[in-house]
């Protein structure tokens, strides 16, 4: 199975995406509204098709991109019957199994942080997407939307602590940097549950945490209550001048055959050395040359009439370049995607060698 798990910085989001080998269905857990660009992205590249979307409860802390994703995707919304979101495509009960390809993933339900919390495991029970149920070395507030301290600690003692041993734990969060535990650790060493606490020590804990509510809270919950379908129109234009499609790495990239076709509409700047402008790949007969390490002190060299296009021998130091450009105030910047290696296997025109 394909597995990656993805960040959000400002909301310490943790994103799962997991993806069968053999059919090329994916699942993601939990995605963020401003991060779908760098969701699809990562998608594509590792050619996944994405089948669902789920979220393990109604969150307050960052809007999820569920929406978005099935309308660009087609990918069915998931989530707790006890959620009552109206968007959902289907409301899961306890015990029901979601397949992708080969892969499966078992819902438990473990109500306390919302009541609408849900606990996902693999089929193996050796992987458990805990949300904000059980998180590393902590659990979940209970103290506002539906929490219910005492519910909590019957989740987690119940549904969660009796996985194997092994069973990897990833929550919905981590404000430490902390990346996945396991259910003996959290069974051992969890300061608010674990080795011999009892309940009334749990609720005493968590009845004193004293935590501000979420900045996004007045935001989030509405939002997600209609898996993130925004009031206003969410569609991320294209830029008007090209087909660009932005890498995981972050990088917007474009075709070199929609770049010949436009030769004429952009400027063409072929970073490599001057040995390599004129050796055994040639290059395009329009292309003006900066080598890249002259790039930052040649910066006004470069034409702003058109929309720049940089390239290189394989699109990696032309990655660099673009960088550098956008740094340096140009914004309508894209990089030929694959290089001179990708324009001569394609047979393009306009090579001087």
């Amino acid at each position: 199975m394909i597995f990656r798990q993805l960040y959000d910085a400002a909301s310490s989001t943790y994103t799962y995406v997991l993806g069968c080998t053999k059919s090329g269905e994916a699942v993601i857990i939990d995605p963020v509204f401003e991060q779908f660009t760098r969701d699809t992205a990562l998608l594509q590249e590792l050619g996944l098709r994405l089948k669902y979307v789920f979220d393990t409860h109604v969150h307050a802390d960052h809007v999820t991109a569920a929406w978005r994703l099935k309308q660009a995707t087609g990918a069915r919304i998931v989530v707790s019957v006890g959620c009552n979101v109206t968007e959902a495509d289907e409301a899961l009960n306890d015990g029901d199994v979601i397949t992708f390809g080969s892969c499966a993933l078992e819902a438990r339900a473990t109500p306390g942080h919302t009541a609408g919390c849900m606990t996902y495991m693999t089929r193996e029970q050796d992987m458990a997407f805990t949300g904000d149920c059980l998180l590393i070395r902590g659990a979940g507030r209970t103290d506002f939307q539906g929490g219910d301290v005492h519910a909590m600690w019957q989740s987690i003692r119940e549904k969660i602590f009796s996985l194997p041993d092994t069973c990897l734990i990833y929550p919905g969060h981590d404000y430490n940097g902390r990346t996945v535990s396991t259910v003996a650790e959290e069974k051992r060493f969890n300061p608010r549950i674990g080795g011999d606490a009892r309940e009334e020590d749990f609720a005493g804990y968590m009845r004193n945490l004293s935590l501000p509510h979420p900045k996004l809270l007045d935001i989030a919950v509405p939002a997600n209550l209609h898996a993130g379908k925004p009031t206003f129109d969410a569609t991320v234009p294209e830029p008007a001048w090209a087909p660009i499609v932005t890498t995981f790495g972050g990088i917007p990239e474009i075709e070199t055959d929609w770049v010949a076709r436009h030769i004429k509409d952009i400027t063409l700047l072929d970073v490599r050395t001057t040995k390599e402008f004129t050796g055994d790949l040639g290059h395009v007969s329009s292309a003006i040359l900066i080598p890249l390490d002259e790039l930052r002190n040649r910066l006004k060299e470069v034409p702003r009439d058109k929309p720049v296009v940089t390239l290189c021998q394989s699109g990696r130091r032309s990655a660099m370049a673009l960088q550098i450009l956008k740094a340096g105030g140009v914004d309508k910047v894209a990089n030929a995607q694959g290089g001179m290696l990708a324009w001569l296997k394609s047979g393009l025109p306009f090579v001087v060698r």
